[in-house]
């Protein structure tokens, strides 16, 4: 089973790759965000927008814009996948995280196996889930995929996103040791969205799930 984290920037155009595994019999469950979606949502309200490596801060005015945008894209890649897709918000189907307060309304995500999910995958369906849990708390979208993926047990977690893969040295690097990002992360090599997709691959790696970032693999 394959767990496919889909950026809000590429929501719509991932599909055929969701399409392709899917043709090739695998059991998929996507994960996505919905990033540029609340950010422009709360340019047009006059909210604050603010990062704290990668994860966005999240007033109770935010938390609404970010359940709106997710719900939206929930539905339009939905409605691109076809009549197998199952939409679910995570803070319905028991998603779980441990609060972040210096972030606001925002969870840390904790490995879970809901049965909806489970459920929908019996049912060949394909489970697409937007990343929030119950409080509600917003939940960075990368740290969700990997949670899903260790609780479900998935053999790959494929980070779907603008950029091809872990970029240094102006190339993409094939493949990546998890010591060797936690190396990079702490001396503060990254910047912005890859900061918690390389948390997220690396996590997901040390517990046994295979994890690519576009075309870099992360290793255990």
């Amino acid at each position: 089973m394959i767990v496919l984290k889909v950026g809000g920037a590429v929501a719509t155009t991932a599909t055929s790759h969701i399409l392709e595994l899917l043709a090739a019999g695998q059991e998929v469950c996507v994960v996505h965000g919905a990033g540029p979606q609340i950010s422009e949502e709360m340019l047009r309200r006059g909210l604050e927008i603010r990062f704290v490596d990668g994860r966005r801060f999240t007033t109770p005015e935010a938390l609404e814009v970010v359940r709106e945008s997710l719900a939206a894209v929930n539905a339009e890649l939905c409605s691109a996948i076809g009549e197998r897709a199952l939409g679910l918000m995570g803070d319905e189907i028991g998603l779980e995280a441990v609060p972040v307060p210096e972030l606001g309304l925002v969870g840390t995500p904790l490995p879970v196996r809901p049965s909806p999910v489970v459920a929908a995958l019996a049912a060949g369906l394909v489970p697409v889930v937007a990343p929030l849990a119950a409080g509600p708390l917003n939940v960075n979208a990368d740290e969700a995929a990997a949670a899903l993926a260790v609780g479900l047990g998935a053999e790959r977690l494929l980070f779907v996103t603008d950029v091809p893969g872990v970029l240094r040295g102006g190339g993409i690097v094939p493949s990546l040791a998890a010591d060797e990002a936690d190396r990079l992360l702490a001396a503060g090599k990254f910047e912005g969205g890859i900061i918690p997709k390389l948390h997220a691959a690396v996590t997901a790696a040390r517990l046994g799930v295979q994890a690519e970032i576009g075309e870099t693999a992360v290793l255990a």
